[in-house]
């Protein structure tokens, strides 16, 4: 009996290990497939891409100038007011004429005294030498005359606006009397990445964007491009000029400058693929392959509505991962959601 007892005991014990045994090795089993995270993917492929760069710009006068005299001098009248549209030529400002009526006045003295000299040495009565010194006093009298006479009356050099009035009539002028601005047309500069340099070129169409009308498209030209990179931004200056045929557009304007440069085939990845690394401004995307995920760091392009153009980072043809990526880590095994 006590033979039987033991044996019946020893079957209930190995019963019960065998029991625990299986528990722990369907739990176990059980915990690997939870580790194994679900996940949607999406297949990636080139597309041709639009690749149009924008700056933003202050508009900016065709040419600026200031309106003054060599040497100061009283206004005797000023015949226009801010506001006013001037033509090239146009009389603006008369300044005093007495320095020029005094200067006149040495100037036929000057010249009375040379052809005087120049007929006493047509007879012996002076050296070539005194010819030559008054020819010099002369001839310098006459530039000082010509460029005072230019300086008492002052004209438009262009067709513009006049943006600033400084002095009245009466006051003594020691600066710019005036400033004439050309807004026919109007430019814009704007600071264009070097990697661009190559594909700029002067007569290239621009569209513009100025922010007080709104998305209407206003056309313009690269007119100038600047041929030297600044080192430290690592950017070059490019002209561009708008028409501006009715004078809508007005210095000092805000405006969003946009530059076509064709297309380029990229790979182009839903924009819920991509993840920011929090703290840094790196771009990531979930590359699915065999059964498992990498991390890959990606250089991203435009944002073009639910999608990234990539530069860098993912091959065309490569799976990447949409959804269920919230907890995956690089090397991770994931399962593809049905």
């Amino acid at each position: 009996m006590e033979r039987k007892h033991f044996v019946y005991t020893m079957a209930a014990c190995a019963a019960v290990l065998f029991v625990a045994c299986s528990g722990k090795q369907d739990s176990a089993g059980q915990a690997e497939e939870e580790t194994v995270q679900l996940v949607r993917v999406e297949k990636v492929t080139e597309q041709a891409v639009p690749q149009v760069a924008s700056y933003t710009a202050t508009i900016e006068p065709y040419k600026r100038n200031l309106i003054s005299s060599s040497l100061p001098n009283r206004i005797k009248k000023i015949y226009v007011e801010v506001g006013d549209h001037v033509k090239a030529g146009q009389k603006l400002v008369d300044l005093d004429r007495a320095n020029l009526a005094q200067q006149k006045l040495q100037l036929d003295n000057l010249e009375l005294e040379y052809n005087r000299v120049k007929e006493l040495f047509a007879v012996g009565g002076a050296s070539q030498q005194q010819v030559d010194q008054m020819r010099t006093q002369y001839e310098t009298a006459k530039t000082s005359y010509e460029n005072l006479d230019e300086n008492t009356v002052l004209v438009s050099p262009v067709n513009g606006v006049v943006t600033a009035r400084n002095f009245d009539d009466g006051d003594i002028a020691s600066g710019a009397i005036l400033t004439v601005m050309q807004i026919q047309p109007v430019k814009v500069l704007v600071n264009v990445s070097e990697s661009d340099f190559t594909k700029v070129k002067q007569g290239m169409p621009v569209d513009v964007n100025v922010e007080v009308y709104g998305d209407e498209l206003f056309k313009g030209n690269v007119s100038l491009i600047h041929p030297t990179i600044d080192a430290s931004t690592r950017t070059f200056v490019t002209e561009i000029n708008i028409p501006n045929a009715d004078n809508r557009i007005r210095p000092g304007m805000f405006a969003r400058v946009n530059i076509d440069f064709g297309a380029a085939d990229r790979v182009v990845v839903p924009d819920r693929a991509v993840i920011k690394r929090s703290g840094s401004g790196d771009r990531f995307v979930y590359v699915y392959k065999d059964g498992k995920v990498s991390f890959n760091q990606v250089q991203l392009g435009r944002h073009i509505d639910d999608t990234y153009e990539l530069i860098s980072g993912v091959e065309s043809g490569s799976m990447v991962v949409t959804a269920g990526h919230t907890r995956l880590k690089n090397g991770d095994s994931v399962k593809i959601a049905e």
